[in-house]
């Protein structure tokens, strides 16, 4: 144990310290474990959404693959979709963790290709890649709130361990250490003052 100065000073701001950690550990635990229920929940949702992205892909593919029997080959109608620059970024912050909100504009698809020498398959193709689309912008969003919140977990977990395991130990033992010696002062105190007092009377 390093120097400590054996005074009741000292021993209240142990004592003062001693709470501060305690209420600080309170606080990170409070904060894991909100962490974790948001990291859990969005988890849930990405599992969720990783099916919907499969089953769209799967219809996606096959009616492609219809309309590419019927019409040819569709990447002459693909090239007539344009880019689509909507997807927009905002940030929500859970217990100061920052994160993403991933927007993208959800009306209803525009068909830029001709419908004359089309067919339903190529529009139903079109259909589901759009749904995919917006579904991935959502896993995206999720998958990076979650690698956020994980990395949050991680550095709150060491910092409730730190205070679980070496500041309040730390304070606690110290706190122990100066009140024994204290306690131990006063006795030494009060039997010199007894062996004063007894010199005095036997020297009347």
């Amino acid at each position: 144990m390093a120097q400590v100065f054996i005074t009741k000073n000292n021993l209240t701001a142990q004592k003062k310290s001693l709470d501060l950690a305690k209420l600080g550990y309170d606080l990170m635990d409070k904060k894991r474990n909100i962490l974790v229920r948001e990291m859990m929940t969005l988890a849930e949702k990405a599992s969720t959404i990783q099916k919907d992205i499969d089953a769209a892909y799967v219809q996606a593919y096959a009616a492609l693959e219809k309309a590419t029997v019927t019409l040819g080959d569709c990447s002459g109608y693909a090239q007539c979709v344009p880019v689509d620059d909507s997807v927009s970024l905002k940030i929500r912050s859970v217990m100061g963790v920052e994160l993403p909100e991933i927007s993208i504009d959800s009306s209803q698809p525009y068909i830029y290709y001709g419908m004359n020498d089309t067919n339903s398959q190529l529009d139903e193709a079109f259909y589901q890649f759009e749904k995919v689309k917006r579904l991935t912008v959502e896993l995206a969003q999720i998958e990076s709130g979650v690698m956020r919140l994980a990395d949050a977990i991680k550095k709150t977990q060491k910092r409730t361990n730190a205070l679980s395991n070496i500041m309040i130990p730390k304070f606690t033992s110290t706190i122990k250490f100066i009140s024994d010696a204290l306690d131990e002062k006063e006795r030494e105190d009060f039997t010199r003052l007894k062996v004063i007092k007894r010199q005095k009377e036997n020297a009347v």
